[in-house]
């Protein structure tokens, strides 16, 4: 290029407004110079603005250097520890006790007699023999009965595994759950029935009988043939709605055409391999850690407490993660292909949560669902606010944590409620880092909940079982 090209061409650049115009012609001047130029104006792929999102080899990485970690905590706890695993010892965990009649089985059992009871106030109120509020007394009674029976049971009578009395109380909290569901369901069922009647009251003083009668033969044709409320009342239809995995009762569910089942065996084997798994890493890797967990914890010694959660730490999270896939996944799908229910919709993208609200609202559906149909949204439209339903959303829940896990193991104290309360503040927490630094680093701070948050619960738990249960053992691990 000749020297009056390149004065053509920046007075064509200083007669240009735009910016990018004048890079553009700056950047043609520059290639056009003999030293060759290679520079041009690049961030480095670590800065935000570089726009580069490629990081799949640290992923490979990092997959591979945890799996390395693990492998070695796994050796030296085979060099230390021996093979732990053995499953005929759960079986005996399983069935220990010192009564013969196995309160487990009759507890769970029992069960049968809350659910016909709430069956009987749901027929009596659909024919109007006793009052709504009479009706919905009884319901509240039945339903604490439910809670209580368990609680009652576990602390008066022996003969309960932990494992035996965990299952109960899991059991008894879905059955409180889908009653719960049940009741409310059937009592929106039936103020939607009187209005109805009045308003066809109404229109008859108006109009012809034989219109009303047709009127009421489309209505019937638009049904399609679905259940209508009474004819829903059924034991058949409660227990139909008691073993399907949802806690939302309706009465028409979304059925499948038919059972596949290649897809019911793969579910089976899930459960059975998974199962098998989760057993394995409780005792062959958590157990140590957890007893080892005792005396730093009585001594309050900080420093090796630390050392303890966090060779817990990761263990649990293996654990927890096959839970989470064998009971979302396999057992449910396995309960849904078997009743033909097809919704199964159980979880959604949790893992990447960018705080901790998200993560509540997407790991199980089945009781998020739950909370917002039965008590979130009746809340609001009783006049509550949106904070005030969370709140109670959240307390509803933390009870419910601090159920499961101290009836069984007959230590009653609040880790657990605690920790699900203090889910609230968390959350602002996690937002507040979301919004300041973006959704990455509020994933992290939801993983950082998760795997930390658990095994200290544990340790918590078991330091104070053992104190309330076997403080001579306790002295034997400081002497």
């Amino acid at each position: 290029m000749t020297e009056g090209e390149i004065q053509g061409v920046r007075k064509r650049a200083l007669s240009a407004t735009k910016a990018e115009e004048i890079k553009e012609v700056q950047n043609k001047v520059r290639k056009s110079q003999p030293d060759k130029p290679i520079h041009k104006p690049r961030d480095s792929l670590f800065s935000w603005t570089s726009g580069f999102d490629n990081f799949t080899g640290f992923v490979n990485w990092a997959f591979l250097l945890l799996s390395i970690g693990g492998l070695r905590l796994l050796l030296e706890n085979f060099i230390k520890y021996g093979i732990r695993v053995d499953p005929i010892e759960w079986i005996y965990f399983l069935v220990q006790g010192e009564s013969s009649d196995f309160p487990t089985l009759m507890l769970i059992l029992y069960h049968i007699v809350p659910v016909v009871i709430c069956l009987i106030i749901e027929k009596a109120l659909s024919v109007e023999v006793v009052p709504t509020a009479v009706g919905m007394i009884a319901h509240v009674a039945n339903l604490v009965s439910v809670i209580m029976l368990p609680m009652v049971m576990i602390h008066v009578k022996d003969g309960f595994s932990l494992i035996g009395a965990s299952n109960v109380c899991t059991i008894y909290t879905v059955i409180f759950l889908k009653l719960w569901s049940y009741v409310q369901v059937n009592m929106w069922c039936r103020n939607s029935r009187q209005k109805n009647s009045k308003g066809s009251l109404r229109r008859q003083s108006v109009s012809l009988s034989n219109l009303q009668r047709a009127k009421d033969r489309s209505e019937e044709d638009l049904n399609g043939g679905l259940c209508q409320y009474p004819d829903n009342l059924s034991l058949r239809d409660l227990y139909y709605f008691l073993f399907a995995p949802t806690l939302c009762y309706e009465l028409n569910f979304a059925r499948t055409e038919r059972i596949r089942k290649r897809f019911l065996l793969k579910r089976i084997f899930e459960v059975l391999v998974g199962t098998q798994i989760i057993l394995a890493v409780i005792q062959q890797w958590m157990i140590p850690s957890i007893k080892n967990s005792l005396v730093p914890f009585s001594n309050m010694d900080y420093t090796l407490a630390t050392e303890r959660l966090l060779k817990l730490a990761i263990p649990n999270h293996l654990a927890w993660l096959i839970m989470f896939y064998i009971l979302f996944h396999s057992w449910l799908n396995l309960f849904g292909e078997l009743l033909q229910f097809a919704d199964r919709d159980f979880y959604a993208d949790w893992w990447n949560s960018s705080n901790i609200e998200v993560f509540w609202r997407t790991w199980n559906l089945p009781v998020h669902r739950w909370a917002v149909r039965h008590l979130y949204l009746p809340m609001i439209d009783i006049g509550y606010g949106r904070t005030c339903a969370s709140v109670v959303v959240f307390f509803f829940s933390a009870f419910f944590h601090e159920y499961m896990v101290s009836v069984p193991l007959r230590t009653y104290k609040i880790w657990a409620f605690m920790g699900m309360m203090g889910q609230i503040p968390l959350s602002m927490i996690s937002r507040f880092v979301e919004k300041r630094y973006g959704p990455r680093f509020g994933n992290i701070v939801v993983w950082s909940s998760i795997i930390i948050g658990q095994p200290l619960c544990i340790m918590m738990y078991y330091h104070d079982y053992m104190v309330i249960h076997h403080e001579s053992a306790i002295k034997g691990f400081h002497s």
